[in-house]
């Protein structure tokens, strides 16, 4: 049977229970022929979409975007050589798993240490063995974090602590190599979103997810890059937004979190999207520390339609 390939990272903000509204606002000729000319997506992050697709239709080409350049680097090393990947999981887990609790915490902050040590030492331009401890690392620290949560502080330090897991999934031999095959023909890119303007030709069907507007003051939903994503950043994706809406036979669709689920006179996307089809869905937030703050909540999705 053939492995459908799902993210390879766990993600704060995935679009994996969002896949079925996305898809609907897909245009109806896109639908009825499971054909897509140009996929585009300029915030790729853990995927959902992107796989969902490749797994669903016939993408004649693919253009991935992030300016997360670890994310970026995972990508292209599992795309390249997914098989050192699995090699270097395997080990790290046969390691973590003999391990009892402390042996587990030790194991995990000083893979942290390293992986942040390291990070001065990598060429992200230029392929090498290095990417391929820094994917599996990556993972390794994803898999056994707290909420499998990516988060970078202002010196671009991964500083999330560990999670209290029995026995988590490090390597997913099947699921990789499926990844790999999925990135086939996918152009990959560490840029900001604005570069994928060159690639939005006719026929494409472009999905912007940006890292997600905080709900309230404490959010950190936006942390993946040591630069953030702030209300300027919101606005200028706008503008692109407006320009690419502009061209013939461009498709695209927005995801972002409603600030009106805290405020409800808060019409920041409203107003900046007041041209287009805004809808709003419902979604479960998981991803929190506080219990008392997960659950339902409204997330808008904005369409060119």
């Amino acid at each position: 049977m053939k492995i459908k390939a799902r993210p390879f990272l766990k993600w704060a903000g995935g679009k994996t229970q969002l896949i079925p509204e996305l898809i609907s606002r897909f245009p109806k000729t896109i639908i009825k022929s499971k054909k897509i000319n140009r996929y585009i997506e300029p915030f790729v992050g853990a995927g959902a979409l992107f796989f969902y697709v490749r797994n669903n239709f016939s993408v004649k080409r693919s253009f991935l975007f992030d300016s997360n350049k670890e994310l970026i680097l995972a990508y292209k090393t599992i795309q390249k050589t997914p098989y050192k990947v699995i090699t270097e999981l395997e080990k790290l887990e046969r390691e973590y798993l003999k391990k009892h609790e402390a042996g587990r915490a030790k194991k995990y902050y000083e893979m942290r240490a390293s992986y942040n040590i390291q990070r001065d030492t990598v060429n992200y331009e230029k392929y090498s063995y290095r990417w391929v401890k820094r994917t599996a690392w990556m993972i390794f620290l994803n898999r056994t974090c707290f909420n499998g949560l990516f988060r970078l502080n202002s010196k671009g330090g991964f500083n999330v602590p560990q999670g209290r897991y029995k026995n988590p999934t490090i390597c997913d031999r099947d699921n990789i190599n499926a990844v790999s095959k999925a990135l086939r023909d996918t152009e990959i890119f560490c840029d900001d979103f604005t570069a994928c303007k060159k690639y939005a030709t006719k026929g494409s069907l472009v999905y912007f997810d940006p890292p997600y507007r905080p709900l309230n003051g404490t959010s950190s939903f936006t942390a993946y890059t040591e630069d953030g994503f702030t209300d300027d950043d919101q606005k200028r994706l706008a503008l692109l937004y407006r320009d690419l809406s502009k061209r013939k036979k461009v498709h695209l669709i927005l995801s972002n979190s409603d600030p009106k689920n805290i405020i409800p006179t808060d019409t920041f996307f409203d107003d900046l999207y007041k041209k287009f089809t805004i809808e709003r869905a419902t979604a479960i937030r998981i991803i929190n520390c506080q219990s008392t703050k997960r659950g339902a909540v409204k997330e808008l999705i904005i369409t060119n339609r």
